[in-house]
């Protein structure tokens, strides 16, 4: 019996940590959902910040306990400035009238610069892992899980809301990524 209170304790522990690092992706996600994403962006979008969110942790157990000091604070900071940016092209691409759209609608580049800046929170999580006698593999599989799921939940209501809110929800998108950057470096 005493096993079974202790793994749960642990799910319990792990998923509580697994909606702390989602809540970046949600909150993120309500910012660029207002630029109006089609269903199938936001599933990509969502699968990619899921999968870095298994990613960085693993990452982070790689490369061990030893850097951790070093190596977290360069990540948040790495993590703010990629926000930072995104948020800055956004509101640039508004105000001075650039019609090939925000970086972070592409496929490409800007959806992983803006899956590993969600996600590397996790990254110090992954660290801290490496330390702990802890399920690794359920740990990273519900990070993955939760942090996709949470992004998809604020890439579909910050669609919502965009659509009710216009021309300016891209700005108000550019904003919210800016402010979060900020608070990253800061």
């Amino acid at each position: 019996m005493d096993a079974t209170v202790f793994l749960w304790g642990q799910f319990l522990t792990l998923l509580l940590i697994a909606i702390a690092l989602g809540m970046d992706a949600f909150s993120l996600g309500i910012g660029l959902g207002m630029v109006g994403l089609r269903l199938r962006k936001i599933v990509n979008i969502s699968i990619m910040i899921g999968c870095f969110h298994v990613a960085m942790p693993l990452l982070g157990i790689a490369i061990g306990s030893y850097l951790s000091d070093i190596v977290g604070d360069i990540a948040i900071f790495i993590g703010g400035s990629i926000l930072i940016l995104l948020g800055v092209h956004m509101l640039w691409s508004v105000f001075f009238g650039e019609n090939e759209g925000s970086i972070v609608k592409t496929s490409g580049l800007g959806l992983i610069l803006f899956a590993i800046s969600v996600s590397l929170d996790a990254l110090s999580v992954g660290f801290s892992l490496g330390l702990m006698t802890v399920n690794k593999w359920l740990a990273v599989s519900m990070f993955g899980i939760v942090g996709g799921m949470m992004s998809c939940a604020g890439l579909l209501l910050g669609r919502s809301v965009g659509g009710w809110m216009g021309e300016y929800s891209e700005i108000i998108g550019g904003v919210i990524l800016l402010i979060f950057g900020l608070k990253f470096i800061l």
